[in-house]
């Protein structure tokens, strides 16, 4: 057994000149000892590798040699030839570095020759000429002067050489770099030489000792004539604009390093870097040498980002430690932080931002660096409440929630070095009660939650002060941030915040303690919220916080896991959880699982024995939450040691699960039971190395005294047996009929069992092989998988039959591969689209597995080439692809012949789309760099690019129509010809869109001919027969002539795309190293051009695009010049046409310019993003002024265009933040296009405007729309883009003028929506700062004025966006202000729209400040006081004295939101609104109201619906705090329930009902803490009378609601009297509506029907007779709600009322109803438990639950014997009493159900009529099998588009086998047999001419049906399952069990149909 082998490290072989070879040769000693033997044996080395072993070995050698050696010329020219060797090694190579390290190690007395033969090589290399031999050069010094003493002494000595060189050499590469503009590969390696070199200079300077004198500082000094020269260069750079900002910033650095070197005297420097900054130098009183060398710096305008990187060389090359530079320093330090603050103003790109923040981190970790030996004045200059640390603050509280993760991550570093920065200055005072600490600590509290800075800085101040001080303020602080786990957004700040809190927390806690109560107050603050969470909280908080904060929490404290743990055990029995909620359960296994995964728990065992049971994990398996199954299987797979032994207990409960686990819905849950699971097979394979290991040692010598619990050997055959019974499993999963669902997660999870356990060479052992249990059943099985309709499943299934070895073919004979290659092709031409994809999965197979007939291969010759043994398999691939793709495109040219002739035909009998998918995934998965058959390769291109061209013509007229979507008309009658004639008259374009008649691609087939179709039809009126495949008829429909082309269109793009993607391009137009042409590649360019900016179809220049942009992907990486200059030059061109705006021009103006912005796109996105990217500049350039509106234009079609480009750029996630810095004059144009008189451009800018605010605030994360998740602060908007503060304030005022003018005319402004939208996403911040260049004040007082807009919606949207412009302390002085501009009722001259707009504005704030968390505050009462009082002054506005009935409504409204705010006593004191009067005013506005006096208007006065609204909602919260208050007597309560449901209006009746409803079922549930109030006792009667006459729906839907919470016994005896019906003519009344109501009704009737009758069922028993007419008519109305074609809601109200009813009518040992009757009710159950909703399989779980509950359920299972039945059964007969009171997953409540009817009907005593029964259910009678085989062999006409009801969880061979078993088990426990064959002669007779019939068409079924008819071969072989279950069992009734029963024999079926018999009854079980 061998260990598996690591990748090998790939090193590069040293070589040497053939010189330097014969020196070698002849120095070599023979017997080899000596140092040119070993270069000698090392060069002669082809392994870099080894070569690594004889370097080693040069300095031990040398060693081993006198002093006189150094004297002998053998070791001098070896040591020559040892530099040489090292400056030619690449600076990557590892020799280089080996090499280095062993020369250091040199002895003494030869370090003189070495260095002066290095200096003599590397003299010779700085001699060089040659540009491209400069980055070597540069390469080499930079690697002499890294760790290399040889090489720095070289350098040394060469150091006036080095810098000449170095000036030489960037001088001239950025000369060569100015040459070859547009060449951006070549570009980009220049600048990155250019790169290298400033920072070999810097390094240069830094490291050597040539400037520790002063002598070279002479100006005639050489030295000091290259330093000034550099100096120049980098000063150039430094302003340089043209190169990359990483260059200006190197050069920024090597600039302050080379002042500090060269600047005498040093004390001089922080002035003269200060003047620098400042841009205030003295160029008098500098030397000459600067002002020469710097001038552009001293004289000229310093760019600002030269500027900032000048900040950044001063902050990082002087030295700032222990203050060094003195009080000049400090003041440089204090101008460098002005300077930058001036900087953060200007700054705009993304990537100087985040210089600028990286530069304001560095300069407060210098500050730090100053301050600890610092005089007192730039102490006070830098604490806390310093101006500078006010506007640092000021930038993080901007910035620390900035898109750029880098960015935010600067904030969080310059925060914690602010804090550090106050600490000391303040020397060693108490931080606590410091006011810079506390003010910042009550201020962040202050902020909500969703703020993400806040966690941070938090954390921050919690390290630096500690967090007693943050309890102090808020001891629920853990609570609160547990409480946001739920939002995903702020899950990581959270739980990081969390875990440093609680860190520090134990760690002071542990620090004060004096004995081990500590840990009880640690786990009363953090862990006590935390099992809170996990057990009460919503689903999101408690997955977040298992995955993120929970393995945070147990690695800080392990110890805390048993408190969890039990204290999670204590209540798991209690509150097991459900679909809903994971429960304690849930909680206790996420627990267990996470303790695992990070090692606080030893072992499985240890799990199992101490902290759980292996019962409760089984619970957990199958429980009804996934999340808890997820957890539960994690604790089995998951471990910290990779090698842990799996269990054999483990391994039974991993098959278990694997039973019921399989059809999961959530995509998610299904990847993380694939991932788990991969997890547990590479533990097996890694422990069993171990085991083999032990096994070995074991054999060789026997322990003595120890030995392990099991042999090696016996755990070894367990992982086999396991992963055998595993992958049964899981082949077995892949049945007929199985679920997408199943066949995913079965084969991803076999796919990663032949990755684990591979096929293992060179003696390694494994164990387990998949290919050893694959035969010929399952290999069918797995290439039926083909067939599915979803793609995942043939991916998967041709994976994993990849991994398998090729003796899968050995399944298939010559005659089947033939077959299926046929089939394959066959199916490349159906009309159904997903066909053509299983044809490409088939084909990809045949050839990859080298089965493809022979046929094809002596009808397609192509050359014989010889091949090494590695080469074997790809040239085989080759070859078959190659021969798969000729023959594919000969089918192709056929059918484009035809289609050029008739595009109905090709339509209705072969659609070429197939054909080019066949292509497209033949060439996708072939390696297309490495061809060996080149020259065969280059005609099949051209020939596929030019049939890709034909096509394109063909169906191009379609496509490219003005209107091809709308023609889908649906029918199918005769009329096809008349039909289609005028579907082609509609087609042909009829704009100036004149392409495919201008443009010929293919001469002989070039246009689509509507003259020659109208020739072909001489009578449209005559039905035309267009013949289909083999001669049949087809009725060619609209759908399918657009389906055909636009697939085909598609698919010739993505062809196209692929090629460019995949295929080699040739270098030079003449070689052999390409197979696409430059040329053919242009032509591809242009093809995809014309189709992005001429199409009008979506579809078509969306497909379009997706092929484009894989070509500019390659042309921007490709060699040649000129296709890489082609996507600026298509740039150019398309722009200058959109400019243009020409009459004639052929873009697409309409449909928001069609192609143009996905064509624009793709040239713009393809820009190398680390280069200046300089297309988008230029391009977003022209488009800006285009945008804008202008007064000259004559049309208004570019702006269009440019409207729409822009929202296309700005949607593209590609351009990142490259697209920031044109927000604002995006934002400007979009909102003045919308003052646009046009309507196009109005439209183009709503658009934009829209794209925008996603593109500002973020993707929307809440169903709030003002959420404040897509909020941001007015400060943070605005110093991100300042220049819209001045234009929005200015286009504001503008709106606010033009609202209402004085003289009563109507004006709109049309850019206020925009504004106010804008607006009012932002929202103050406490930590905004007084600062008020940017103050949103300005704005309040022109908002406040948009309040009185003419529009509606306008003064809604002014409302809203007034509120974020108030702080919140000052909300009740504005609300004051606004309710004293209100109109008193003596007025006679007020507007209404003025008076809304303000009260909606008061409304919002009002709102705003009730929900804020001033509702702590003890002064929140007294303010709404304040503001009660002012609302009572003008109290008329809600009365009949304000005539208008909308702002009625509004100031009703305001009256309800004080009463919700007020309704509650102060401390001591009676409630405000009682002391103010309040109600009393509410009540005399209800009495005078027209709730009481009745209503005079309808529904046609404005604003009714509104104030019926409001005013009943007033009326209800007033009759509730009368009751409230008066306790039972209610004489003063101004309006009662009666009169507000005896309302004419339904609004009035509707809220009434509501509010009702909520009390009846807080009661009816128990949450109400006082019961119902006396005002709802004995409403019995009028709920009924409302009953009977009430018509509006939603009404009489809450009626029927309050009566089912209400008891029956209530009522249901006064119906008689009230509504003149018997109860069970009121039963029946129900039952009526919920057969015939709509479905929200039909729901409710149900359940209040199932309620009636189970009152009947208990308290009549002696009537039962008298009722079984109307229970047998609840039966069949609760059977019909549980059909599929209705809504989800019917069913989900017939899984709840069956779960009610469960006791009574399900599982009562005296059942109810007949035994028929009964047996529906459970077949209900069946088929709910396999509908296709979550919601529905879950309540039905829920009925098997309250089943297993019952005693007679629960006891009378028996464990069953352990037998063999099928892999993935198990017996259940003991699970029905392990899971009973558990919340169960349907999959295994399937099952249960199952188990439980069998043994009730044994119980019952009625086997004998209920086993027909059954027995029928088995065999499906209600499958019409005739309709099925006669499907088969007629051809079926396909509807594109229309969808039947599909389920796509249901399996209906797992119920089938369910039945199956558990009735063989019934019938082999009961004994039972029928009296006479003559008992079940009807059902035999049924099932034997079932089985003749299945004989019949299997014969009739062609040899690839499952390939061809899959539908119909996949029902065959299910209802063969179900006869074959059946005539078992019939079988055994008859006691012929032993003989053989009836099969369908070889010749009736299929072979892989035989693949699925049943077992024999006898080893079911």
């Amino acid at each position: 057994m061998g260990v598996k082998k690591k990748k090998e490290m790939q090193v590069a072989a040293l070589t040497i000149c053939h010189q330097d070879l014969e020196s070698l040769r002849s120095f070599a000693d023979v017997e080899g000892k000596n140092l040119a033997s070993l270069l000698l044996h090392c060069v002669q080395l082809t392994d870099g590798v080894s070569q690594i072993c004889y370097i080693k070995q040069i300095a031990p050698l040398l060693e081993k040699e006198d002093k006189n050696g150094m004297c002998d010329p053998i070791i001098r020219s070896c040591l020559d030839i040892l530099a040489g060797i090292y400056l030619s090694l690449s600076l990557k190579n590892p020799l280089k570095k080996v090499l280095a390290s062993s020369l250091n190690g040199l002895p003494e007395f030869f370090l003189t020759e070495a260095i002066h033969s290095f200096t003599c090589r590397l003299q010779e290399e700085l001699n060089t000429t040659d540009l491209c031999s400069y980055r070597k050069v540069i390469d080499n010094i930079s690697s002499c002067l890294e760790n290399f003493n040889l090489g720095r002494a070289s350098v040394n000595n060469l150091l006036e050489n080095v810098l000449h060189f170095l000036q030489k050499s960037l001088i001239e590469i950025l000369e060569e770099n100015r040459k070859l503009t547009g060449n951006h590969i070549a570009q980009t390696q220049l600048m990155n030489d250019l790169l290298v070199g400033i920072r070999v200079s810097v390094t240069l300077v830094q490291k050597v000792q040539g400037f520790q004198g002063n002598l070279w500082k002479a100006s005639s000094s050489p030295i000091w004539q290259s330093m000034c020269g550099l100096l120049s260069i980098f000063t150039k750079f430094l302003s340089d604009d043209d190169l990359l900002q990483t260059i200006q910033s190197t050069s920024g650095l090597a600039v302050i390093l080379f002042i500090k070197i060269m600047f005498d005297p040093p004390e001089k420097i922080p002035g003269l870097i200060s003047s620098l900054l400042l841009r205030s130098v003295d160029c008098v009183s500098i030397p000459e040498w600067f002002m020469s060398s710097c001038r552009n710096l001293c004289c000229a305008e310093i760019p600002e980002s030269a500027l900032l990187f000048l900040c950044q060389g001063t902050l990082a090359m002087l030295d700032w430690q222990n203050g060094s530079m003195g009080p000049c320093g400090e003041a440089l330090l204090l101008d460098t932080v002005h300077v930058l603050f001036s900087l953060s103003s200007w700054i705009k790109e993304s990537t100087l931002e985040m210089f600028l923040s990286r530069i304001l981190a560095s300069w407060t970790s210098s500050a730090i660096c100053v301050l600890e030996s610092s005089s007192p004045s730039l102490k006070n200059s830098l604490n806390g409440n310093s101006s500078i640390v006010e506007r640092l603050l000021e930038y993080v509280y901007t910035h620390w929630e900035h898109p750029l993760d880098a960015l935010r991550h600067q904030t969080k570093i310059i925060f914690k070095n602010l804090l550090q920065m106050h600490r000391l200055t303040i020397e060693g005072a108490d931080l606590v009660t410091d006011p810079f600490f506390w003010g910042l600590t009550v201020s962040l509290l202050q902020l909500e939650w969703h703020v993400k800075g806040k966690y941070t800085c938090l954390g921050c101040l919690v390290e630096c002060t500690g967090i007693e001080h943050i309890l102090t303020v808020d001891k629920t602080i853990p609570s609160q941030i547990l409480e946001v786990m739920g939002e995903q957004s702020l899950v990581p700040y959270a739980s990081d915040l969390l875990e440093t809190m609680f860190k520090n927390h134990k760690t002071h806690l542990k620090s004060q303690a004096v004995d081990s109560t500590w840990i009880d107050q640690l786990h009363e603050t953090w862990i006590s919220p935390l099992l809170f969470i996990l057990c009460e909280g919503n689903l999101d908080q408690k997955s977040n916080v298992i995955d993120h904060y929970l393995p945070k929490l147990l690695n800080c404290s392990p110890e805390s896991l048993s408190y969890m743990v039990k204290i999670l055990q204590t209540s798991a029995d209690a509150k097991t959880g459900s679909c809903n909620s994971r429960g304690a359960l849930g909680a206790l296994m996420a627990c267990l699982r996470t303790a695992r995964a990070h090692g606080h728990l030893q072992s499985a065992t240890d799990t199992w024995g101490s902290l759980v049971s292996s019962a409760r994990i089984k619970q957990g398996l199958v429980h009804q939450h996934c999340q808890v199954r997820i957890d539960t299987l994690g604790l089995l797979c998951e471990s910290n040691r990779s090698t842990e032994i799996v269990s054999t207990e483990e391994m039974q409960l991993i098959q278990f699960f694997i039973t019921y686990n399989l059809n999961n819905q959530s995509p998610g849950v299904r990847q993380q039971i694939c991932s788990l699971l991969k997890k547990l097979f590479c533990r097996i394979q890694e422990s069993s190395q171990v085991l083999y290991k032990l096994e070995q040692s074991m054999s060789k010598h026997e322990p003595e005294n120890e030995s392990p619990k099991q042999h090696p050997s016996v755990s070894l055959q367990q992982y086999k047996n396991f992963m055998s019974s595993i992958c049964s499993s899981l082949f077995e999963a892949l049945f007929p009929g199985s679920s997408y669902p199943t066949r995913f997660s079965a084969l991803t999870i076999l796919g990663s069992i032949a990755e684990v356990f591979p096929v293992q060479e060179g003696g390694i052992q494994t164990v387990y092989q998949l290919s050893h249990d694959i035969d010929a059943g399952r290999f069918q099985a797995v290439m039926e998988c083909f067939t599915s309709t979803f793609e995942d499943v043939k991916i998967l299934a041709f994976a994993l039959l990849m991994k398998l070895t090729k003796t899968v073919v050995q399944f298939q004979d010559s005659e089947k591969l033939q077959g299926l290659f046929q089939a394959a092709l066959e199916l490349s031409t159906s009309t159904k689209p997903h066909d053509c994809v299983t044809a490409s999965y088939l084909l990809n197979f045949l050839i990859w597995q080298d089965a493809l007939p022979s046929s094809l291969s002596a009808n397609l010759q192509t050359q014989q080439v010889a091949y090494g043994d590695g080469d074997k398999l790809a040239s085989v691939v080759e070859r078959n692809t190659l021969m798969v793709i000729k023959c594919l495109l000969e089918n192709l040219e056929e059918e484009i012949s035809q289609a050029e002739n008739s595009l109905l035909q090709a339509a209705a009998s072969c659609p070429m789309y197939g054909r080019v998918h066949c292509v497209t995934g033949a060439l996708q998965k072939l390696p297309l760099n490495s061809l060996q058959l080149v020259s065969e390769w280059r005609p099949v291109v051209e020939k596929l690019l030019l049939l890709s061209y034909r096509l394109s013509a063909v169906v191009s007229p379609v496509i490219q129509s003005s209107s091809p979507e709308g023609l889908i008309p649906m029918d199918t009658d005769s009329e096809s010809a008349s039909r289609l004639q005028m579907i082609l008259n509609e087609i042909q374009p009829r704009d100036t869109n004149d392409y495919f008649s201008q443009v010929k691609i293919v001469k002989e087939h070039d246009s689509f001919d509507l003259e020659d179709l109208n020739a072909s039809m001489p009578d449209i009126d005559t039905p035309v027969e267009i013949k289909g495949k083999e001669g049949k008829t087809c009725d060619v429909t609209a759908q399918m002539v657009l389906v055909c082309c636009w697939r085909s269109m598609k698919e010739v793009a993505l062809l196209l795309g692929t090629l460019c993607q995949l295929l080699p391009m040739q270098s030079v137009p003449e070689s052999s190293d390409g197979l696409l042409t430059v040329e053919q590649v242009r032509d591809i360019g242009d093809y995809f051009k014309q189709h992005l900016l001429q199409s009008r179809h979506r579809g078509a220049f969306e497909l379009a695009y997706t092929g484009f942009v894989k070509l500019t992907e390659i042309l921007s990486r490709c060699p040649n010049v000129s296709l890489q200059k082609l996507p600026e030059q298509w740039l150019w061109n398309v722009l200058e046409e959109i400019k243009c705006s020409d009459p004639s021009s052929k873009l697409c103006a309409t449909r928001r310019s069609a192609g143009i912005p996905f064509y624009i796109q793709a040239l713009l996105a393809s820009e190398p993003k680390k280069g200046k990217m300089d297309l988008l500049k230029i391009t977003m350039k022209e488009l800006m002024s285009l945008a804008r509106p202008t007064e000259d234009s004559q049309s208004t079609v570019p702006q269009v265009h440019a409207l729409n480009i822009l929202r296309a750029l700005y949607r593209d996630t590609r351009l990142r933040e490259n697209i920031i810095p044109y927000v604002t004059d995006g934002a400007k144009a979009a909102i003045l296009g919308f003052t646009s008189p046009v309507w196009a451009v109005r439209n183009s800018s709503t658009l934009l405007f829209s794209t925008l605010i996603t593109r500002i605030f973020g993707v929307k994360r809440g169903s709030d729309e003002l959420s404040k998740k897509n909020r941001l602060t007015g400060r943070e908007f605005f110093s991100r883009f300042p220049e819209l503060y001045p234009f929005l304030l200015k286009q504001l005022e503008a709106v606010a003028n033009t609202v209402d003018s004085d003289t009563g005319e109507l004006n709109r402004h049309p850019s206020m929506f925009l504004l106010l939208l804008v607006l009012g996403r932002l929202y103050p911040s406490p930590m905004d700062g007084t600062s008020s260049a940017l103050s949103m004040a300005p704005f309040v007082p022109f908002i406040i004025r948009c309040g009185g807009s003419p529009v509606y919606r306008s003064r809604e949207m002014a409302a809203r966006a007034l509120v974020p412009f108030v702080m919140v302390d000052q909300i009740p002085n504005t609300i004051q202000t606004l309710l004293a501009r209100l109109p008193n009722c003596t007025d006679h001259c007020f507007r209404q729209n003025h008076i809304h707009g303000t009260l909606l504005q008061v409304f919002h704030l009002l709102q705003a400040y009730s929900d804020s968390k001033h509702r702590t505050n003890s002064d929140f009462q007294q303010e709404l006081t304040d503001v009660t009082v002012c609302t009572k002054a003008k109290l008329w506005l809600a009365k009949r004295q304000n005539p208008c009935l909308v702002t009625r409504a509004v100031y009703i409204d305001i009256l309800f939101l004080l009463t919700c705010c007020l309704d509650k006593p102060a401390k001591g004191n009676q409630p405000v609104l009682e002391s103010l009067g309040f109600w009393e005013e509410i009540s005399g506005i209800i009495t005078g109201s027209e709730l009481i006096t009745g209503f005079p208007y309808t529904f046609t006065v404005p604003g009714l619906p509104q104030y019926l609204q409001s005013l009943t909602k007033l009326a209800i919260a007033a009759v509730w705090a009368v009751t409230a208050k008066a306790g039972e007597q209610t004489r003063n309560v101004p309006i009662s329930f009666s009169q507000l449901l005896e309302s004419t209006f339904s609004e009035v009746r509707l809220l009434t009902l509501e509010a009702l409803l909520e009390r009846f079922s807080a009661a009816a549930s128990g949450l109400a803490e006082k019961g119902l109030p006396p005002l709802l006792h004995n409403m019995g009667e009028k709920f009924l009378m409302l009953a009977m006459k009430e018509k509006q729906p939603e009404c009489f839907c809450k009626i029927l609601k309050i009566l089912h919470c209400m008891d029956p016994r209530e009522w249901l005896p006064q119906t008689e009297y009230c509504v003149h019906l018997t109860p069970k003519e009121f039963l029946i009344w129900t039952m009526d509506i919920a057969s015939t109501e709509r479905s929200e009704i039909r729901s409710v009737a149900l359940r209040l029907a199932s309620k009636v009758v189970a009152h009947h069922t208990q308290t009549r028993e002696e009537n039962r007779d008298s009722m079984a007419p109307e229970l047998k008519q609840w039966v069949q109305l609760v059977v019909l709600s549980c059909e599929d074609h209705l809504p989800p809601e019917s069913r989900l109200a017939a899984a709840e009322v069956l779960a009610s009813i469960t006791p009574y009518f399900l599982t009562n040992p005296h059942p109810i109803i007949g035994l028929q009757d009964t047996l529906a009710l459970w077949r209900c159950v069946f088929t709910l438990l396999q509908s296709e909703e979550q919601a529905i399989r879950d309540a039905a779980a829920e009925i098997v639950t309250t089943a297993l509950s019952q005693e007679n359920t629960s006891q009378s299972t028996e464990p069953p014997q352990a037998g063999a039945g099928w892999p993935f059964l198990t017996c259940l007969s003991t699970i029905s009493a392990e899971f009973a009171f558990c919340q169960v997953d349907a999959s295994i409540a399937l099952a249960l159900a199952m188990a439980v009817l069998c043994d009730l009907l044994q119980q019952w005593d009625q086997l004998a009529p209920g086993l027909p029964i059954l027995l029928r259910w088995l065999l499906g009678e209600n499958d019409d099998l005739v309709v099925c085989a006669e499907s088969t062999c007629q051809v079926e006409e396909d509807y594109l588009f229309e969808k039947a009801d599909v389920n796509l969880w249901a399996e209906t061979l797992v119920s089938v086998r369910y039945l199956y078993k558990h009735l063989s088990r019934l019938l082999s426990k009961s004994s039972w047999r029928p009296p006479g064959p003559e008992t079940l002669p009807d059902l035999r007779r049924t099932v034997s001419e079932q089985y003749h019939l299945l004989s019949q068409v299997f014969r009739e079924l062609p040899p690839t049906a499952e390939f061809l008819k899959t539908v119909e071969f996949t029902r065959l072989r299910i209802q063969k399952e179900r006869t074959l279950a059946c005539l078992r069992l019939l079988a055994f009734l008859e006691g012929k069990e032993g003989e053989d029963t009836q099969v369908l024999s070889a010749s009736d079926s299929p072979p892989e149909a035989s693949q699925l018999t049943l077992p024999r009854a006898e080893t079911a079980c």
